[in-house]
């Protein structure tokens, strides 16, 4: 616990600095999932002392290529916190990132608790309140993106910030798997994609990750977001960058990067 408290601790710093560190695994290849959920505790407890909140979680290697390049067969997880959280249309700030990339996803909002395990997926249907278009920004404390499992579990998932757009109701006729997007970097479409790029189906990505924090006596609470995981590969973020996302159903969500510099990883 010592060595997560360290770790973690490296990570909070890499966060306020924007400055990014070595791989744990360089010097500890044998780290595993549970060690990254050791430190990745011990980070949000960090952050949330500091003011931070956990208003949802999201779900990280949602699709079969992502796994078969970290050499795993389950996705991975970390909380989303409320200092991340902008509405469509918002400018963020690029140096807040340390080497940031935008994925397009699926995001919902639970309108009644989930706790695993033994959560259906019609159950976790049942659970939804409203489903959004979503623009997630992934960002890597650790140098030059070169993660293995562990160390992005640390990091939060690699989560960075996340931009909603308008919250719908999610139809009784509406088949998430089906739901397709386009999305476009400064007016040039650069990736399309379906709600069934994310784990088969977005509605599975809920129940998996209640299971999974059911584990641990976590319930996912109502009000929370659940993001479902990227419907393409990540697009790099620079200063000055628009991106918009058209969501079949959705509608669309939109964001701007301010001219501020990005520190290079």
């Amino acid at each position: 616990m010592d060595d997560a408290r360290v770790k973690a601790k490296a990570l909070y710093e890499a966060r306020a600095t924007g400055c990014p560190i070595p791989p744990f695994t360089d010097e500890q290849p044998a780290l595993d999932m549970r060690d990254g959920y050791a430190i990745q505790r011990e980070l949000v407890g960090m952050l949330t002392a500091g003011g931070d909140r956990v208003v949802g979680y999201k779900a990280g290697l949602t699709s079969v290529p992502m796994q078969q390049m970290l050499g795993v067969d389950t996705p991975d997880y970390g909380p989303v916190l409320g200092s991340t959280v902008y509405e469509s249309g918002a400018t963020v700030p690029g140096g807040a990132f340390i080497a940031p990339k935008v994925e397009a996803e699926i995001v919902f909002r639970l309108g009644m608790p989930l706790q695993g395990p033994g959560v259906t997926v019609a159950a976790a249907r049942e659970a939804i309140s409203e489903v959004m278009a979503g623009l997630e920004i992934v960002d890597s404390r650790i140098e030059g993106w070169r993660i293995r499992l562990a160390d992005t579990i640390a990091d939060l998932a690699s989560n960075g910030a996340v931009v909603l757009g308008p919250p719908v109701a999610l139809p009784d006729d509406c088949d998430v798997r089906l739901i397709g997007m386009a999305f476009s970097r400064d007016g040039e479409l650069v990736a399309t994609g379906a709600g069934a790029a994310a784990l088969g189906d977005p509605v599975a990505v809920v129940a998996w990750l209640a299971n999974v924090l059911g584990e641990h006596g976590v319930t996912l609470e109502a009000g929370q977001l659940i993001m479902t995981g990227a419907l393409h590969a990540a697009v790099p973020m620079s200063p000055g960058d628009s991106f918009v996302a058209e969501f079949d159903r959705l509608g669309t969500v939109t964001l701007h990067v301010d001219d501020a510099p990005t520190p290079q990883a």
